[in-house]
């Protein structure tokens, strides 16, 4: 995979990214030992202008800031709060942009929600990957009793 510079960011080419992301998804093997990754999460299933959107907040972050962990030292309530904030704009004017960023206020409200996130829960991501999975396994099985 190629790697370009993009301001202070080095990213993946779209090229290479799109040919990844847009591939022929092939049948699971039958093989379980050949690759045994069942109970793992299927992050491709994660739409991926979500994770390009929070990135380039990030990255605003970062240079307005000037430390990637800063976002740690905030409160919770005000993530709550800007969150709120940006949701209520990008209501107002679904193409609309942050003022002062100049990026999408729908892009700003995935960042904090992505926060606190991470902020608002203590249990490790495959506790919560375990606990997600036992919610759509039970899910399902109500879904084939009605």
């Amino acid at each position: 995979m190629s790697w370009i510079p993009l301001g202070e960011v080095a990213t993946m080419m779209e090229y290479d990214a799109n040919e990844y992301f847009n591939r022929k998804q092939e049948p699971e093997p039958t093989n379980t030992v050949a690759k045994a990754d069942a109970g793992k999460p299927r992050l491709s299933l994660v739409p991926r202008k979500i994770i390009w959107a929070i990135a380039a907040i990030r990255e605003y972050g970062n240079r307005k800031y000037g430390d990637p962990n800063n976002w740690r030292k905030v409160e919770p309530e005000r993530y709550r709060d800007a969150a709120y904030r940006h949701f209520m704009r990008y209501l107002d004017d679904p193409d609309g942009v942050d003022e002062e960023s100049g990026l999408p206020h729908l892009w700003h409200l995935a960042c904090n929600v992505a926060f606190l996130c991470e902020m608002e829960d203590s249990n490790s991501i495959d506790e919560l990957y375990n606990k997600a999975l036992e919610g759509f396994k039970n899910y399902s099985k109500k879904e084939k009793v009605q």
